[in-house]
Protein backbone atom coordinates (compact mmCIF):
# COMPACT_ATOMS: atom_id res chain seq x y z
CA UNK A 1 0.00 0.00 0.00
CA UNK A 2 1.48 3.33 -0.25
CA UNK A 3 1.04 5.98 2.22
CA UNK A 4 1.82 9.87 1.63
CA UNK A 5 1.61 10.12 5.39
CA UNK A 6 3.26 7.17 6.81
CA UNK A 7 2.13 8.33 10.29
CA UNK A 8 -1.28 7.98 9.89
CA UNK A 9 -0.94 4.28 8.44
CA UNK A 10 0.96 3.98 12.18
CA UNK A 11 -1.42 5.14 13.91
CA UNK A 12 -4.60 2.85 11.73
CA UNK A 13 -3.20 -0.15 11.76
CA UNK A 14 -0.99 -0.26 14.63
CA UNK A 15 -2.99 1.86 17.15
CA UNK A 16 -6.58 0.93 15.90
CA UNK A 17 -6.23 -2.33 14.42
CA UNK A 18 -2.88 -3.28 16.85
CA UNK A 19 -0.73 -4.92 13.68
CA UNK A 20 2.52 -5.22 15.38
CA UNK A 21 5.37 -2.73 13.37
CA UNK A 22 8.05 -4.98 12.08
CA UNK A 23 9.90 -1.54 10.40
CA UNK A 24 9.39 2.06 10.47
CA UNK A 25 11.70 4.60 8.78
CA UNK A 26 9.93 7.84 8.81
CA UNK A 27 9.48 8.89 5.55
CA UNK A 28 10.11 6.46 3.56
CA UNK A 29 8.09 2.74 4.73
CA UNK A 30 6.32 1.31 7.65
CA UNK A 31 5.55 -2.34 7.73
CA UNK A 32 3.31 -4.38 9.86
CA UNK A 33 3.36 -8.41 10.97
CA UNK A 34 -0.46 -9.21 9.82
CA UNK A 35 -0.94 -12.80 10.71
CA UNK A 36 2.01 -14.90 8.50
CA UNK A 37 1.76 -12.16 6.38
CA UNK A 38 3.25 -8.73 6.21
CA UNK A 39 1.49 -5.26 4.83
CA UNK A 40 3.44 -3.47 3.34
CA UNK A 41 3.09 0.41 3.27
CA UNK A 42 5.12 2.78 1.48
CA UNK A 43 5.63 6.97 1.17
CA UNK A 44 5.48 6.79 -3.05
CA UNK A 45 7.24 9.85 -3.26
CA UNK A 46 10.44 8.25 -2.25
CA UNK A 47 9.75 4.13 -3.60
CA UNK A 48 9.00 5.62 -7.12
CA UNK A 49 12.31 6.84 -7.49
CA UNK A 50 14.10 4.55 -5.90
CA UNK A 51 16.90 2.05 -8.11
CA UNK A 52 17.46 -0.41 -5.50
CA UNK A 53 15.19 -2.10 -4.76
CA UNK A 54 13.08 -0.86 -7.96
CA UNK A 55 11.08 1.77 -8.48
CA UNK A 56 7.55 1.32 -6.92
CA UNK A 57 4.36 3.33 -6.72
CA UNK A 58 0.61 3.49 -7.60
CA UNK A 59 -2.32 5.87 -7.28
CA UNK A 60 -6.27 5.04 -7.06
CA UNK A 61 -7.48 2.96 -4.71
CA UNK A 62 -5.71 -0.24 -3.84
CA UNK A 63 -7.56 -3.07 -2.43
CA UNK A 64 -5.97 -6.32 -0.49
CA UNK A 65 -7.20 -8.31 2.11
CA UNK A 66 -6.91 -9.51 5.54
CA UNK A 67 -8.08 -13.08 6.35
CA UNK A 68 -9.22 -13.77 9.56
CA UNK A 69 -9.93 -17.42 11.68
CA UNK A 70 -13.25 -18.05 10.31
CA UNK A 71 -14.93 -18.48 13.99
CA UNK A 72 -13.54 -14.71 14.81
CA UNK A 73 -14.66 -13.20 11.93
CA UNK A 74 -17.98 -11.74 13.42
CA UNK A 75 -16.02 -10.98 16.39
CA UNK A 76 -13.64 -9.05 14.12
CA UNK A 77 -16.28 -7.16 12.23
CA UNK A 78 -17.55 -6.02 15.96
CA UNK A 79 -14.16 -4.86 16.60
CA UNK A 80 -14.57 -2.52 13.55
CA UNK A 81 -17.23 -1.15 14.47
CA UNK A 82 -16.57 -0.74 18.18
CA UNK A 83 -13.23 1.01 16.90
CA UNK A 84 -15.61 3.31 14.37
CA UNK A 85 -14.08 2.39 11.36
CA UNK A 86 -17.00 2.79 8.64
CA UNK A 87 -17.43 -0.52 6.64
CA UNK A 88 -18.07 0.60 3.71
CA UNK A 89 -19.76 -2.68 2.10
CA UNK A 90 -20.72 -6.25 2.99
CA UNK A 91 -20.28 -9.02 0.42
CA UNK A 92 -21.56 -12.66 0.33
CA UNK A 93 -19.66 -14.65 -1.65
CA UNK A 94 -21.08 -17.90 -3.74
CA UNK A 95 -19.92 -20.31 -0.63
CA UNK A 96 -22.22 -18.59 1.69
CA UNK A 97 -19.50 -16.75 3.52
CA UNK A 98 -19.62 -12.77 4.14
CA UNK A 99 -15.95 -10.49 3.88
CA UNK A 100 -16.53 -6.65 4.54
CA UNK A 101 -14.67 -3.84 3.22
CA UNK A 102 -13.24 -0.59 4.87
CA UNK A 103 -11.17 2.05 3.85
CA UNK A 104 -7.44 3.43 5.57
CA UNK A 105 -6.82 6.86 6.20
CA UNK A 106 -5.18 7.03 2.58
CA UNK A 107 -8.41 5.82 0.80
CA UNK A 108 -6.82 2.15 0.25
CA UNK A 109 -9.12 -0.62 -0.27
CA UNK A 110 -9.12 -3.20 2.95
CA UNK A 111 -11.65 -6.24 2.87
CA UNK A 112 -11.27 -9.15 5.86
CA UNK A 113 -12.24 -12.51 4.85
CA UNK A 114 -12.95 -15.52 7.04
CA UNK A 115 -10.29 -17.89 6.33
CA UNK A 116 -11.53 -20.92 3.82
CA UNK A 117 -13.65 -18.36 2.06
CA UNK A 118 -12.16 -19.40 -1.38
CA UNK A 119 -11.54 -22.75 -1.22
Amino acid sequence: MYFQDLEKAREFYHGLLELPIISYVNGKHIFFRAGSSVLLCFNPTDSKTKKSPPGHYAQGKPHFALEVPADKYEETKASFEQREIKIIDTLVWGSGQESFYFEDPEGNVGEVVPAGIWE
